[in-house]
């Protein structure tokens, strides 16, 4: 059925016969959406006192980049760092880990159009894969295998460049080279070429983006002596070490950890693990796993590691009802169904199912709110969105966005049940890349 005039007629009829649509619409057509719609209430209901807070060193700044997921990683190793060091403020390189995740994502990148080499070029996952060779997102895994193969540096060895700030054109052209590679890797493969000269072939490619990202972010240092003075005042000389030794030092171990998800889609069961095809960075490196918990196990543990004391990791869906200025992430923020007049009815399951819902950034937890009663009010938020917004760049969140927007915690292995940890041995499910867990945090 089309759209008749008829219709038009009781649609304008049925919207003007309603003093609050009129309303409504004068004040959404005169300012952002989200500004019309604010809670103002709520806003103020809001406070920034928790019951249990970790102290951290300040946030960082990712700026024009999707590095979220690397900055929440390395403000978790940071910690470590600066108290075996005894530092007052510290950071580490995200440029070194840059480098690193670029070069590495072109290697898998190519390996992956080499496997795929038969498939239809037209195919979804030929053209998935040819969509975003290296984009600058990332996933709790992908960090791992990074930091266990390339160690850590700190960051004035290695600083900001305008392009690690602003990935935007760097990625575009490292993007356009790559699909121009894998046109030939594919003609190659066509051709029956050998698996040697295939790989020889490859080689050369990954050698031209090693000089591109070099003139893009200055060549990475292999070895390092670092100078510093302590919170006392004392001078102190690390010689001569090598940034994989760096982190064996004075990081923690990352293979310790594991990535808890919750995602109650049907399709997924929970205590079991799940993989996700073509997804990764590091070829030879453990990749991804991920296991399913409800939404009580979930919480639980990222109570439990807080209250422990320990930063915890996570990625959500951050553009979702997020206040970004004041800093506030929470489910009754924006009061869309009384500007509207309609209501949104998407839970968690069918938010992902249907599109709606994704992960997208990744931040740290570093505190928590707990009543008299037991019950969680509110979390402490780390983002890396430098500290011009919310309190000094730190967030709140609700526990009700908690349940819907949070998918992912990184947490000790402790913390799993024996159940838990035999689930983990199971050989995990491999989802599609395109699956709603196969996203890779990258809001900036």
């Amino acid at each position: 059925m089309k759209i008749s005039l008829e219709h038009l007629k009781q649609f304008r009829e049925n919207f003007e016969s309603s003093e609050k649509n009129m309303v409504a619409m004068n004040a959404a057509s005169n300012c952002a959406i989200n500004t019309a719609a604010l809670n103002r209430l709520h806003v103020q209901s809001m406070n920034r006192v928790f019951s249990n807070e970790i102290k951290t060193r300040g946030v960082t700044n990712q700026k024009k980049s999707g590095r979220c997921w690397m900055f929440a990683g390395l403000n978790l190793l940071r910690e470590s760092v600066a108290d075996k060091l005894n530092l007052e403020n510290f950071e580490l390189s995200q440029s070194y880990q840059m480098f690193y995740d670029k070069l590495e994502k072109a290697n898998y990148f190519l390996e992956s159009i080499i496997e795929t080499a038969k498939e239809d070029l037209h195919g979804r996952l030929v053209m998935w894969l040819l969509s975003k060779p290296v984009e600058d997102g990332g996933q709790w895994g992908m960090f791992v295998d990074l930091v266990e193969k390339y160690g850590i540096l700190p960051k004035e060895l290695m600083d900001e460049s305008f392009q690690t700030s602003d990935s935007a054109t760097m990625n575009k052209l490292l993007n356009t080279k790559l699909r121009e590679d894998a046109m030939v890797l594919r003609t190659m493969v066509e051709k029956k070429e050998t698996e040697k000269r295939i790989q020889s072939k490859k080689i050369e490619m990954l050698d031209e983006i090693y000089r591109i990202l070099s003139i893009n972010m200055g060549l990475p240092p292999q070895t390092f002596d670092y100078e510093y003075k302590d919170r006392d005042g004392n001078f102190h000389r690390i010689e001569n070490i090598t940034p994989v030794e760096f982190y064996k030092e004075f990081g923690f171990p990352l293979e310790d950890t594991v990535s808890i998800i919750n995602c109650p889609t049907p399709d997924k069961q929970f205590m079991k693990t799940y993989t996700v095809q073509y997804l990764g960075n590091v070829i030879g490196g453990k990749g991804i796993t991920y296991l399913n918990l409800d939404l009580k196990d979930f919480k639980e543990m990222a109570k439990k590691a807080i209250l422990d004391g320990n930063l915890t990791w996570f990625t959500a869906d951050v553009g979702k009802m997020m206040e970004r200025e004041k800093g506030i992430l929470d489910t009754e923020i924006y009061d869309f169904e009384k500007l509207y007049g309609t209501k949104f009815v998407f839970d968690k399951a069918s938010r992902l199912d249907y599109g709606d819902s994704l992960m997208t950034h990744a931040m740290v937890f570093t505190g928590i709110d707990i009543n008299s009663e037991g019950r969680i009010m509110k979390w402490k938020v780390e983002n890396s969105w430098g500290d011009q917004i919310g309190d000094k760049g730190y967030f709140i969140m609700s526990d009700s966005w908690f349940d819907q927007y949070v998918y992912e915690i990184v947490v000790d292995k402790k913390y799993l049940s024996k159940e838990m940890k035999q689930s983990l041995k199971e050989k995990p499910v491999v989802l599609p890349p395109w699956d709603p867990m196969g996203s890779v945090a990258f809001a900036r």
